[in-house]
């Protein structure tokens, strides 16, 4: 219990002390990314309004979907899917990336994980902030429900950056590890609804679409943002609370291991 105890104090003891580095590293990235663009942060509009317009056009067009409010409803699953697939997929081979730092001086290793995050979840509100406008331009209600995006939101980022530091220290000894996870994040991508609804195509209460559902935070979130946003209804609260809690479980264990094996990745690498 002790030992528990001192892993949870370090690392939010390490989370207040390099927090104003994270803010500066993930400042110092969004910069960087579009230091060469024209169009410099406009980027950051165009990209995941680009992608919702390709989606809308091949599903709502080509193959004829007929959901309610589709560029919105397109929209919020991109907006869940690329913070959830930025952190995964970013998070294999985040230490060996920083091998120039990691190798000269102390730092944290979920240090640099909640740098990354921090961008991640810049790009997310962005693509928030387009939604709701896209909303407004299809002339969705502004329904109470709304406020439950940000439990969702909270769910979403513990799960995602807990299990990333489970991946980032994996992904310091096994060298496939990222390719492995970009083949299973891709089987995920489709099964997670991202241009379809799930409830609709395979019923609202069969077997089926409650495991999709509910076996997959990804597709939990994102199917429960759209229900709050576009339909006015509640998500199911024992969902949030229970992938909130097997999330800080997933987290804490990769606390333990981050900090077990911290003086041994410098090495490695």
């Amino acid at each position: 219990m002790k030992k528990k105890q001192r892993n949870i104090a370090t690392f939010w003891q390490n989370i207040r002390r390099y927090f104003p580095y994270a803010i500066r590293s993930a400042k110092a990235e969004l910069k960087s990314e579009v230091a060469d663009s024209y169009l410099n942060w406009l980027w950051w509009i165009i990209e995941p309004f680009a992608f919702m317009l390709v989606y809308v056009f091949i599903f709502n067009y080509v193959f004829k979907n007929n959901t309610p409010y589709f560029a919105s409803f397109v929209f919020i699953g991109q907006t869940v899917w690329g913070f959830f697939n930025r952190m995964i997929n970013g998070s294999c081979k985040l230490i060996i990336n920083n091998r120039g730092l990691v190798t000269k001086v102390y730092v944290p290793k979920y240090v640099l994980l909640l740098s990354k995050s921090l961008v991640y979840l810049f790009k997310m509100t962005i693509s928030l902030a387009l939604t709701f406008l896209i909303m407004s331009v299809q002339g969705v209600p502004l329904y109470w429900t709304f406020v439950f995006i940000i439990p969702l939101i909270v769910v979403l980022y513990v799960v995602g950056f807990s299990i990333s530091l489970v991946l980032m220290h994996f992904g310091v000894f096994l060298n496939d590890l990222s390719n492995l996870v970009s083949i299973g994040m891709n089987l995920l991508f489709y099964l997670s609804g991202i241009f379809y609804n799930v409830r609709e195509r395979l019923g609202e209460n069969t077997f089926l679409t409650k495991t999709l559902l509910h076996a997959n935070p990804v597709a939990y979130c994102m199917d429960s943002m759209r229900m709050a946003l576009l339909e006015g209804r509640i998500p199911s609260v024992k969902w949030i609370a229970i992938w909130l809690v097997l999330g800080v479980a997933i987290g804490y264990l990769g606390i333990r291991i981050i900090h077990k094996n911290e003086n041994t990745y410098a090495k490695v690498i």
